[in-house]
């Protein structure tokens, strides 16, 4: 019954995708799992004491990009692209992010993550924490959807990439003549990228992020790993 239960729910977010890409039946994630997953992490934060788990729970509030976006902003404030912020960095990307949190708790969040002292923190291991959990089976199907749309093997999704895995002919938008074919592919690519950095290519660990947060929103490994088989044709 219960397996019965996942094929309806798979063949209906199998609908949906088909309406937006029905050349590759491909969409990154279902709105449905995200006004889910924003609704209940909306309660949670009600009754959160513990500041990391706020700041995860207020970046699942903004959907299945919300923790991938943080990290964008970071990114971004990294100058020197060393991949650490400082204390001041550290704050001033959460406020720019529109985090809502007290200075004193950011404060101690950013001492929570300097384990050396140093001054510094890492905000790839502040992000892997920042992620909510996944079993390895299905990060490992995260890995293998990415390793197919990454044609050129560069560690980069690309619109070169997609040109051998998504065909363009049947969206909506190419036939009435409204997108060009580079245009829909930005368009799917900006499923993955931030609101705040459209840099037209997804990284492993963008696409990581961002299925962090779809699998937020699903209880089940079976029913999340069926999902990605079937939305990526694995």
């Amino acid at each position: 019954m219960e397996c019965f239960l996942y094929q309806i729910e798979l063949n209906a977010w199998k609908s949906v995708m088909q309406m937006h890409f029905p050349a590759a039946g491909i969409m990154a994630g279902t709105s449905r799992h995200d006004r889910e997953m924003a609704v209940n992490a909306k309660k949670q934060l009600s009754v959160c004491t513990d500041p990391v788990e706020s700041l995860r729970l207020q970046c699942l509030a903004r959907g299945s990009s919300g923790i991938k976006g943080l990290g964008r902003t970071f990114k971004i404030m990294d100058d020197d692209n060393n991949r650490t912020l400082d204390m001041k960095e550290f704050i001033k990307g959460l406020n720019d992010y529109g985090v809502l949190i007290e200075k004193e708790e950011a404060v101690a969040m950013f001492q929570r993550f300097d384990r050396d002292n140093s001054g510094f923190i890492d905000f790839d291991e502040f992000l892997l924490t920042l992620r909510p959990p996944m079993s390895n089976a299905r990060k490992e199907v995260i890995t293998q959807a990415f390793r197919k749309l990454d044609k050129t093997n560069d560690g980069v999704i690309t619109i070169e990439d997609l040109r051998g895995v998504y065909n363009v002919k049947y969206h909506p938008k190419y036939q009435n003549g409204e997108w060009t074919e580079e245009q829909v592919f930005l368009k799917f690519l900006d499923s993955f990228d931030s609101p705040y950095d459209k840099d037209g290519q997804v990284t492993k660990e963008e696409f990581l992020n961002y299925y962090c947060g779809v699998s937020a929103s699903i209880d089940s490994d079976v029913y999340f790993i069926l999902m990605m088989k079937n939305a990526w044709k694995l």
